[in-house]
């Protein structure tokens, strides 16, 4: 056999295996399946890659979805004006947050505009369910009531991670482009637009709106990579054999599960992934973060999930966050109000018996088991925080 073909059959087999070691199958409502190449290898046996179907049914190589996603999430060319990407407020050396943790909340591509809400972790978010709701009776018995799970942002108005990608580009204090012709016009001027050509289609961004749900698509596929989720914290390599806790990580992973209850909302149910939330919403009475108020001209009272849906009883409500790389993505709660893990566990611990501050949202305040009054001592608060810390990736 020639050279070349012998550096083009080397080609797809380095392919091959780079798709096999670095992602993860595709989730929500994208698959991965093996689709066998015509080339075969000198034993004629076929070449199998991985592939994803995206949304509108379209079949796609996976590496090369990663790879434009990661393209389109790293273009700081995509804002108005340009200078903010995805990866400005999601950055993975600080777990996929907004590396200026001083603020409550990040800035838009302007260098002017605030949000009214911190930016969440992007990593694991791929192990976020697509919005769904089940009815769950009460434990006592009585009539089942329904329970919103997953869904993005905390708010879980976006119903898939290809929904929630779409959305930063458009608005008008994150990347604040007019339109979606305006970010595939700037794709048109990127070096990738060929990429983009070459796994969709010849022209096919003269088509807007397909060619918008694409750029979702890809950024998802990026975003469901295992760069994403590593599952390679220390907790991991406890759980592995692989290093022992502590024995104030050990204390506190026994508080966790036990006197303080965090377990309650943050496990991962029906043995998913563990990444340390049930994804359902609760208000838990966080206080304003008056900072931000003042910052925005005027009190936030954000109602998270009400605002959504319209509905009274859910004013207040925000996903619970998972717990992966906790430790360095502060500030934490939905408005940045505190700044340190120490702030968050005594909030919980003390909630309903002194906290100085009041709820933003007093209604629909969830007091489920003790939280609010948990007795936890000042070195149990310090072990439940060693623990956390066992969340951080390596």
């Amino acid at each position: 056999m020639n050279k070349p073909a012998l550096n083009y059959l080397a080609t797809l087999f380095v392919s091959a295996f780079i798709c096999s070691i670095i992602l993860l199958s595709g989730c929500s409502d994208s698959s991965s399946d093996e689709t066998p190449l015509t080339d075969t290898t000198p034993n004629n046996e076929p070449i199998t890659i991985d592939t994803t179907t995206v949304k509108d049914g379209t079949v796609v190589e996976t590496a090369a979805l990663v790879s434009l996603g990661e393209k389109l999430y790293n273009d700081t060319s995509l804002s108005d004006p340009a200078g903010q990407a995805c990866a400005s407020c999601h950055t993975p050396a600080v777990g996929f947050d907004d590396p200026d943790s001083a603020d409550a909340t990040s800035l838009g591509a302007d260098n002017a505009s605030i949000g009214n809400r911190n930016s969440p972790t992007a990593s694991y978010a791929a192990h976020i369910p697509d919005s769904h709701t089940i009815l769950r009776t009460p434990v006592g018995g009585g009539v089942a009531f329904p329970v919103l799970i997953g869904g993005l942002f905390l708010d879980g108005r976006a119903e898939s991670l290809e929904e929630q990608a779409k959305m930063p580009f458009l608005n008008p204090v994150e990347m604040a482009n007019a339109n979606e012709s305006a970010v595939i016009y700037s794709i048109k001027l990127a070096v990738y637009a060929g990429d983009f050509e070459t796994l969709f289609g010849t022209n096919i961004l003269d088509d807007v709106n397909v060619s918008y749900a694409y750029v979702a698509d890809a950024i998802a596929a990026f975003e469901r990579s295992t760069f994403f989720s590593p599952f390679t914290a220390k907790f991991d390599q406890v759980q592995n054999g692989n290093a022992v806790f502590t024995q104030a990580e050990n204390r506190g992973q026994n508080l966790f599960n036990g006197k303080a209850q965090c377990d309650t909302c943050h496990t991962t149910p029906n043995g998913d992934p563990q990444v340390f939330s049930n994804f359902e919403y609760k208000n838990i009475g966080v206080p304003a973060n008056n900072t931000l108020d003042i910052a925005l001209g005027a009190p936030a009272n954000d109602p998270g999930l009400g605002g959504d849906t319209g509905i009274a009883q859910d004013n207040g409500k925000f996903r619970t966050s998972n717990l992966r790389n906790i430790d360095i993505t502060a500030p934490y709660m939905h408005n940045g109000v505190f700044t340190t893990l120490v702030e968050v566990v005594e909030f919980y611990n003390t909630r309903d018996s002194g906290f100085p501050d009041a709820p933003e949202v007093p209604q629909n305040m969830d007091d489920e088991g003790a939280i609010g009054e948990l007795n936890l001592t000042a070195g149990e608060v310090q072990d439940l925080v060693a623990f956390l810390k066992t969340l951080t990736d390596q």
